[in-house]
């Protein structure tokens, strides 16, 4: 008789000892991928604080040549201190809101430029919109990533029985960080003036 009882205990440890590595294995795996949505969404966050800092250069160079507008400057500005207390609050939905703003303010604050020619030649004024420009596409790949690295949690967490170990270890899917709808569409492109 006791003979049987311990190959059956050992078979109930081994079953044991399985459960609880593949329970493991699903936790940090979690944990992972959870510490790469926060790493993503830090690339983000430093783009979007690096445009923050390039702005006031820019609408400094601006406004020697275009005092009169101050309307624009001032929603730059708006939106800019909007976005950059929305980055320390860490609330993906609010940044995204106060991005698309800004970006609004600075296409307005674009279109200004093109009616000062020697604007647009200046030097200073040239450096800053490439500085801008590369900006905007560390933003745009930071956000692809991030949005990837959303995915991959997303999907890990919807998974049975990953859902069970993230709801234990108070894992959430995230939310993607989306364009704006308005950004989406196409723009007119007049080459008649």
């Amino acid at each position: 008789m006791n003979r049987n009882k311990i190959p059956a205990i050992g078979i109930v440890v081994i079953v044991i000892v399985v459960i609880c590595l593949a329970f493991l294995n699903s936790y940090n795996s979690l944990q992972i991928l959870d510490e790469n949505v926060n790493s993503k969404w830090a690339q983000i966050d430093n783009q979007l604080k690096r445009r923050n800092d390039l702005i006031p250069n820019l609408v400094g160079t601006i406004k020697g040549y275009a005092a009169h507008e101050s309307k624009i400057f001032t929603d730059v500005a708006n939106a800019r201190t909007k976005l950059s207390n929305s980055l320390n609050a860490n609330d993906i939905k609010t940044v995204q809101k106060n991005a698309n703003e800004l970006n609004s303010a600075l296409s307005r604050l674009l279109l200004v430029v093109e009616r000062y020619p020697d604007l647009k030649a200046d030097k200073n004024f040239i450096a800053l919109q490439d500085e801008l420009a590369g900006t905007e596409n560390r933003i745009a790949v930071a956000r692809m990533d991030y949005n990837e690295s959303v995915k991959s949690l997303n999907a890990k967490i919807r998974t049975f029985p990953t859902s069970l170990i993230a709801n234990f270890a108070n894992i959430k899917s995230r939310d993607y960080f989306e364009v704006d709808e308005q950004e989406k569409a196409v723009p007119t492109v007049d080459f008649t003036k």
